[in-house]
């Protein structure tokens, strides 16, 4: 018989380095599982990948067990490590952090797309481009 879950938790953990400072720790004590198993776990898988923001989909069982997979990183992360860029433009409309080449883009798109609600790549493109626009990078 499977498991019932209780809670299901979208967590967005710098990898590697996760701890239980606010918000995580608080988020995790009031699902009621062991923080620091977690974090260790979590931890041990996103090692290599140290610097990113990997987030983590935490699945939470009635008996306070819980499994979680790991996403690919934000589109946002994926352009400014793209870019080499720290953020994106602070007035997006008037000034420009930065300018992704189409090719950029489509490979940007093509990693995330397992990640994204859509079956193609032309809708995965689009949503990389409203993204760059927002963070005030151009798009040529």
């Amino acid at each position: 018989m499977a498991k019932q879950v209780k809670n299901v938790l979208k967590l967005n953990l710098s990898a590697g380095t996760a701890t239980p400072a606010p918000p995580v720790g608080p988020i995790l004590g009031q699902a009621g599982i062991n923080m620091m198993d977690f974090l260790r776990q979590y931890n041990e898988k996103t090692k290599d990948q140290k610097g990113q923001i990997i987030p983590a989909e935490l699945t939470i069982y009635k008996d306070n067990s819980f499994t979680f997979i790991l996403k690919l990183p934000p589109v946002s992360a994926m352009i400014l490590q793209t870019l080499k860029l720290k953020a994106g433009g602070a007035t997006p409309s008037r000034e420009s952090a930065g300018v992704l080449t189409m090719d950029q883009v489509k490979a940007i798109a093509e990693k995330k797309m397992p990640d994204l609600n859509t079956e193609s790549l032309a809708s995965a493109i689009h949503s990389v481009i409203g993204s760059a626009r927002s963070m005030g990078i151009q798009v040529k």
